[in-house]
C-alpha cells in the first residue's frame, strides 16, 4: 500500500492541474445557468429535456436519455412532470407498440422557442468576456478530446 508521501507531487502535474479549473468553470456555468432556468419556472433537467426535444419530431426514451445530461433513473420523473405540465406527450410508435416517442406539445414547442434563445442570450456574454471566437473553437475541440479520452478508456 502506498503512502501519500510516496505519491508524486500532483500540484505541478501539467495534466492534473487542469482538473480544478475545469470543475470550477463547469460549476460556474451550472450555477448561473440553473439560476436563469429556474426563473423560467423549470428545473435544469426539465430545461435540458425541452431543449433536446425542440425542433425534433420527438425521441424515444433511450435516445432522449443519451442526448441529455439527465440520468436514466431521473428521466422518467422529469418526463412525468413535463407531461403533467402539458409540455410534452408520450406517443406510441406505429409498428412497435412497446416503443414510446416523447414529443413536445404545442405549448412545449412555444416554451422551447422562448426559453432556448433566452438561455443562450443569458450565457453568451460570460463566454464572450473570457474567449475570442478562435479560443472558443479551440476550447471546444480540447474539451471533446478530453471527453473522448474517457469514452475510449471505457471501451478497453
Amino acid at each position: 500500500m502506498s503512502r501519500v508521501s510516496d505519491l508524486t507531487d500532483f500540484k505541478d502535474d501539467p495534466y492534473l492541474t487542469v482538473l480544478r479549473p475545469l470543475v470550477e468553470a463547469y460549476l460556474a456555468v451550472w450555477r448561473e445557468g440553473s439560476r436563469h432556468v429556474r426563473r423560467l419556472h423549470l428545473t435544469p433537467s426539465q430545461f435540458d429535456v425541452i431543449v433536446t426535444l425542440g425542433d425534433t419530431g420527438g425521441m424515444t426514451c433511450s435516445d432522449l436519455s443519451a442526448a441529455t445530461l439527465v440520468t436514466k433513473g431521473t428521466l422518467t420523473g422529469v418526463v412525468d412532470r413535463l407531461v403533467e405540465k402539458g409540455l410534452i406527450r408520450r406517443e406510441t410508435i406505429p409498428g412497435d407498440r412497446r416503443a414510446i416517442r416523447i414529443c413536445l406539445t404545442e405549448r412545449g414547442e412555444t416554451l422551447f422557442q422562448k426559453c432556448f434563445p433566452a438561455q443562450a442570450a443569458f450565457l453568451r456574454p460570460f463566454f464572450q468576456r473570457a474567449l475570442t471566437e478562435r479560443d472558443a473553437a479551440e476550447l471546444c475541440r480540447l474539451l471533446r478530446q478530453i471527453r473522448d479520452s474517457f469514452d475510449h478508456s471505457n471501451a478497453e
